[in-house]
């Protein structure tokens, strides 16, 4: 047993089980043609909790064994500017209607989710936790903190708020008829964030650099628009 929670305990083995389940699970999405409710992110996700739970590993230990990918995180955000950056002139022509969808859609992201939240009179760190849900975690959870609420909480709003985007955008595109890949993915990035841009890219190239654009300037926009009503009281 002691050697089984040595081996446990080291970051190799977390590594490769979570690539592991994370690859099975985006096989199985593959199979499925990229249907929804077979996201890979909705299926690992508890897939792990479980192993967690299983093998009694505390999940500060797994954090720490699996920082590696924790790290790469920043080096694919930057990432995301190549694809922009090969769109320029195309999104240098679009400025006005980006930036008018831009506001409206963090806007709306904010009104939506505290005033449905207001009408079951929950307390105010919880508003303030579910403002940012549009945002990428590390900016939502910095918001939340400002604002009064809990990052912690924050953290998870914006995951389950980017997974349901991720899975419900393109079948609601698609019933909407809107064909045009750029506002597609322009409206994945700004509503479901990371999530929303790596399933773009899973349809188009196009909508994959529009919806890497709408979430770097959806964290900007809703991080100055909260900021300003912290400002305020």
């Amino acid at each position: 047993m002691s050697a089984l929670s040595g081996m446990l305990a080291t970051p190799l083995v977390w590594l490769a089980v979570t690539l592991g389940v994370f690859e099975a699970c985006d096989q199985l999405s593959r199979k499925s043609g990229r249907h929804p409710l077979a996201h890979p992110v909705l299926w690992a996700t508890p897939i792990l909790i479980v192993v967690l739970w299983v093998s009694g590993t505390p999940y500060p230990v797994y954090k720490d064994n699996t920082f590696a990918l924790s790290f790469l995180l920043g080096p694919a955000v930057v990432g995301l500017a190549v694809p922009i950056w090969a769109q320029r002139e195309r999104i240098a022509r679009l400025a006005l209607p980006i930036l008018l969808s831009l506001t409206a859609g963090a806007v709306t992201s904010i009104a939506s989710a505290v005033g449905i939240l207001a009408l079951f009179g929950p307390p105010r760190e919880i508003l303030a936790s579910i403002a940012p849900r549009a945002t990428t975690t590390p900016v939502a959870m910095a918001i939340a903190s400002q604002l009064g609420g809990i990052p912690a909480l924050a953290a998870c709003i914006v995951l389950f708020a980017g997974i349901v985007g991720a899975m419900g955008a393109t079948p609601l595109l698609n019933l909407l008829k809107l064909d045009d890949y750029r506002p597609r993915g322009f409206a994945l990035g700004v509503s479901a964030h990371g999530f929303g841009a790596a399933r773009a890219f899973q349809v188009d190239a196009t909508a994959g650099a529009f919806a890497s654009l709408g979430m770097a300037l959806n964290a900007v926009m809703t991080a100055a628009l909260l900021s300003l009503v912290a400002a305020l009281l």
